[in-house]
């Protein structure tokens, strides 16, 4: 009888064990994984950060010609390209063919 308790006892142990590693690389490989998440969102942030940065200058810059008032030839080109304005009475041919 007491052969089958030491048994059963070592059994129940090593069950035990094996169970504390499996939860440990279970652990582990949670870590890994919101380590490297955790990289990508850093990296993407700097990215965007620097998106950001390039679109500030460019908004600077054209707030400068726009508040220089001198430039009229250019804020024509933006009010034409990028707002689609035109002239009283002017027509405008869009070429479809992307060329």
């Amino acid at each position: 009888m007491a052969r089958k308790k030491k048994k059963q006892t070592k059994i129940s142990l090593i069950v035990g064990q094996a169970g504390l590693v499996l939860v440990g690389a279970y652990l582990a490989a949670g870590i890994l994984f919101n380590h490297m998440r955790i990289n990508e969102k850093r990296q993407e942030l700097q990215n965007m950060q620097e998106r950001l940065q390039l679109q500030q200058q460019q908004n600077d810059e054209l707030s400068r010609v726009l508040e220089s008032g001198s430039d009229l030839e250019i804020i024509e080109r933006v009010a034409r390209d990028r707002l689609g304005y035109a002239k009283p009475n002017e027509r405008v041919f869009v070429d479809v063919n992307g060329q």
